[in-house]
This record gives C-alpha cells, structure tokens and sequence, in this order.
C-alpha cells in the first residue's frame, strides 16, 4: 500500500502563528542540542502548552522533519550543484565537503542525514532525489579515474554517520575535527590510494541502521 504524502492543512491566524513558534524554536534547540530535547522543552520555549504542539504535530517524527525541511532541500540543490561543476572529482569533493559542513553547523541535521522517516513521503523524496544524484556523480568521477573503483555509494552513509559521532563529540573542536575526518575520507577515496579496503556494507544494512536511527523516542 502507497503512504500518501502529509498534506498540512490550512490555518487560522492563531494556530499558524503557533506552529510557526514551535517549527522555529525546534530548528534552533535542535541545531544546538540535537534532537534528543524533548517536546515538553520544545513547547516551553516556544510559549505554547502540550496540547498545542501535539495538535499540530501528533508526533516527534513530524516536528523534525518540518523542522529540517528547508535544509533538506538546501541538501538536494548541493548536488545538482556538484553534478553541473566541470570537474567530476573536484563536484565530488565539493560535494561531500558542503553536505559535512552542514553536519557540523546543526547538531540535529547532522542526525537527520542519518535517519529515514518512512511516513513523510515528501521529505523522503527530497533524500531519494540527492542520493540518486550523488550515485552520478560516483559514476563521473569513476569515469574520469579520480575515484578508486571500490567506492560504493553506501559510503556516503558511513561517513555521515561518523561525521554526526564527530559534531556530537567533540564540542568547539568540531568543525576542525570534522574537516580532518573528511579530508582522511576523501585522500582514501581517491584513485590510486594505497591499502586496501575492508568490504562495504550492504545497501540494505544502511537502510535498516536509517531506519533504526528515524524512531526518535518520545518525550
């Protein structure tokens, strides 16, 4: 059965103008703290009460991803950006420095590229859209011979993750720290790196481990 994508529906001045609050004070707690904090520190900053949030947002999931929505897309545009650079290594590289550095800017997004949520079809679309254009920009940069050919698009999925270990752990240091583990990614990237590499993950091990990561305990 197809899930129908969450149409939000249309509202009066007042209950606009409170989702508006929650969405924004979420965006920022979030990218401070990431996304444990909970709904109830969610709508004491906001200055609305439980029952408001749950109306307009009857779960965690739903919060999050209208939180992120616009940054998601900032995410889908990295790429066609990366697929229009002449130069298919240095769009890969660019590519994978950019999306990094938006990890390291927002602790909850850093979280978000890790998850999936499988009911807000929408926001899904826009993470199906970016990965089938970063799995082109694999193949310009293989075909070009900048890209060692064991590189497997699940890769990717690795390093976010690793990546969001690195925002989350290391404080002020972070965006140096996150920086040093892209570029030690991309010189092991790189055609003609020597040492061999231990066996990818499979594709549906990282959608399983996605899934896992996009059931955020309530609270």
């Amino acid at each position: 059965m197809t899930t129908k994508p969450r149409v939000r529906p249309v509202l009066r001045v007042d209950a606009e103008r409170n989702r508006a609050a929650l969405v924004c004070t979420a965006r920022q707690v979030f990218a401070e703290r990431g996304l444990d904090v909970s709904m109830a520190e969610v709508a004491r900053q906001a200055g609305v009460g439980m029952a408001t949030l749950y109306r307009r947002f009857p779960t965690r999931e739903s919060l999050v991803v209208d939180a992120f929505d616009d940054k998601m897309t900032t995410y889908l545009d990295a790429v066609d950006v990366a697929l229009a650079e002449s130069d298919p290594w240095r769009g890969f590289c660019d590519y994978i420095e950019r999306v990094c550095v938006m990890q390291h800017g927002d602790r909850g997004f850093a979280n978000v590229l890790t998850m999936t949520f499988p009911d807000e079809v929408l926001f899904e679309d826009k993470r199906a859209v970016a990965y089938r254009g970063f799995e082109k920009l694999i193949s310009k940069a293989k075909k070009a011979g900048r890209l060692r050919p064991e590189f497997r698009s699940q890769d990717l999925v690795v390093l976010l993750m690793a990546n969001a270990g690195v925002v989350a752990g290391s404080g002020d240091a972070a965006a140096v720290a996150s920086r040093r583990l892209v570029s030690y990614f991309l010189t092991a990237a790189e055609s003609g790196s020597v040492g061999e590499l231990a066996p990818a993950p499979s594709t549906r091990e990282m959608e399983a481990a996605m899934r896992r990561g996009g059931d955020p305990e309530p609270g």
